[in-house]
């Protein structure tokens, strides 16, 4: 079953963007997954074409419209469609690389990209949006943060990356953030390779990445160490 992405935007030429090129660009073109992208004023009744309107109870910017979005939606996912529907919003639950390769094991996303304000929020009750965040910054639309998402999902699909074990010795993977890397020269700017990485004992090897990657989380991202994380 291919895996299929369906983005909904209000700037499709944004899309495929990096996702065309490198390891992601290549399983598009073999057609391992596949991007859809649909441009949301598409779906607008006006000849304005307008998407977006003021807030209700006043406030500044404006909000996407419920009305337009929902026609958008049930024109890509319909009520049986098993895809999950994503609002990349930074309100929403951070990406993580467990929901990643949830993500990954299923038939595909559709994706929302929101813009302005934010979303009427009747349509994301009404359509079942699940709200994701990819980090606590504000981004000028979720174009980006969609693209980041894809990208993530991607290449963990079956036969995209060239490695199929390089997925599962990475950061977050195991709880814990990766550890340094090293290769030729041996030496660079009076700094070596550490000794035990060309020692040969892969037992001993095994055991230094440990401490470093738990090292690294320490210094780095002790929240990841804590009890429930």
């Amino acid at each position: 079953m291919m895996f299929r992405a369906s983005v909904l935007t209000l700037y499709p030429e944004m899309f495929p963007g990096a996702l065309g090129l490198s390891l992601a660009g290549r399983a598009l073109e073999a057609g391992t997954w596949a991007l859809d992208v649909t441009q949301i004023r598409d779906f607008a009744t006006d000849r304005h074409r307008t998407v977006d309107d003021t807030p209700a109870g006043g406030g500044a910017g404006m909000v996407m419209r419920a009305d337009i979005l929902a026609r958008a939606i049930d024109q890509v996912s319909t009520p049986d469609d098993p895809r999950p529907r994503l609002l990349m919003s930074p309100r929403g639950r951070p990406l993580t690389q467990a929901r990643v390769r949830d993500l990954a094991a299923g038939a595909g996303i559709v994706i929302i990209c929101g813009r302005f304000e934010g979303v009427d929020q009747r349509v994301i009750e009404a359509r079942n949006l699940e709200e994701v965040s990819v980090g606590d910054y504000i981004l000028s639309g979720g174009e980006p943060a969609a693209l980041v998402l894809l990208d993530a999902v991607v290449r963990l699909l079956p036969g995209v990356m060239g490695n199929s074990e390089s997925g599962l010795h990475e950061s977050f993977e195991h709880g814990l953030l990766e550890h340094p890397h090293y290769t030729r020269p041996q030496e660079f700017e009076g700094r070596s390779i550490p000794e035990i990485l060309t020692s040969g004992n892969h037992a001993r090897i095994a055991a230094w990445r440990r401490e470093q990657a738990e090292k690294l989380t320490r210094e780095r991202r002790p929240d990841l160490l804590e009890p429930g994380q």
